[in-house]
């Protein structure tokens, strides 16, 4: 089995109450790459700049991702994002983007990353995320992510793209904006009807919750006593969830998607733990199982 992700790659500046980090590696492909990796073969794409170096390549590597369709763009700089939380870490305010080389991002998929098993399109373009997943049609698992900037400028490519994949992954405010419906579990039925078997909603520290066409499901929040930096926490739920889906292989069922929404809530804890990709990249797979075991003990999953 193998995953392919298709999303951004970039240097992070973050400050919280508990510290901050400049110039740390992150973007939505990077942190699911991470989580996914605990599970499945990894394929990241995205483009990057000269500013981009053997130490990310290494951490990246160093996890089993595989690197060969990073684009790196000569004379040109990573996307750079500059963000604070106060106490209240579900809110990001965002300080500073600059998106410079993903700004033109259109990828081409090599033949590996064509030929995988998944496909995750991260947060971008909804016309960039259609253009990919017509170079993977293969795939038995296409997923994507969004925000509520595509909602409101790109709605129509945005439900486009939705209806060619089998999973979405939003938070709860965007899945409520794009249905029009206040009520969650009406949007997320909204959701399915414009074409995905499952609409997964992302509740920040309170869990997810996983809609399908046959029933619902929800776990809550890992119970942490030390957070200190929530970016990239829903792409490693993401990365739990679907590698672990690809992992397993075939058509999931409902106890495949179950455990699944398991992992990706035990990655997302780590993630929180330190900031940026810390955490992640020194995380050993017996430590996901042992809080996996916690997790399933404190709700039955």
């Amino acid at each position: 089995m193998s995953l392919t992700v298709v999303g951004s790659i970039a240097f992070d500046s973050v400050k919280t109450p508990f510290g901050e980090r400049e110039r740390m590696l992150g973007g939505s492909a990077v942190h699911f790459s991470l989580a996914a990796s605990f599970f499945t073969d990894v394929r990241i794409v995205g483009p990057v700049g000269d500013d981009f170096g053997q130490p990310e390549f290494s951490l990246l590597e160093g996890r089993g991702v595989e690197t060969a369709d990073i684009v790196q763009v000569e004379g040109g700089e990573t996307f750079f994002w500059r963000g604070s939380y106060g106490f209240d870490l579900n809110t990001a305010t965002t300080e500073e983007t600059a998106l410079n080389v993903f700004g033109d991002f259109d990828p081409e998929l090599s033949p590996d990353s064509a030929a995988a098993s998944t496909l995750f399109l991260a947060n971008i373009q909804p016309e960039v995320q259609r253009r990919v997943r017509a170079q993977c049609r293969d795939a038995g698992l296409a997923a994507l992510d969004s925000m509520n900037l595509w909602i409101e400028s790109a709605r129509d490519e945005l439900v486009g793209a939705i209806g060619e994949v089998d999973c979405v992954l939003v938070n709860d405010a965007e899945v409520r904006q794009l249905s029009g419906e206040p009520n969650l579990a009406r949007a997320a039925r909204a959701v399915i009807d414009m074409g995905p078997r499952t609409v997964v909603t992302k509740l920040g520290e309170y869990g997810a919750a996983l809609f399908t066409q046959d029933g619902f499901f929800a776990v809550p929040g890992f119970p942490l006593e030390d957070v200190r930096d929530p970016t990239g926490a829903g792409d490693s739920f993401a990365g739990g969830f679907l590698g672990y889906l690809d992992g397993v292989g075939g058509t999931p069922d409902e106890a495949d998607l179950r455990l699944a929404m398991g992992y990706g809530t035990v990655l997302a804890s780590f993630n929180v733990e330190k900031f940026g990709c810390e955490r992640v990249s020194e995380l050993e797979r017996d430590e996901v199982e042992a809080r996996l075991a916690e997790l399933r003990n404190m709700t039955g999953l």
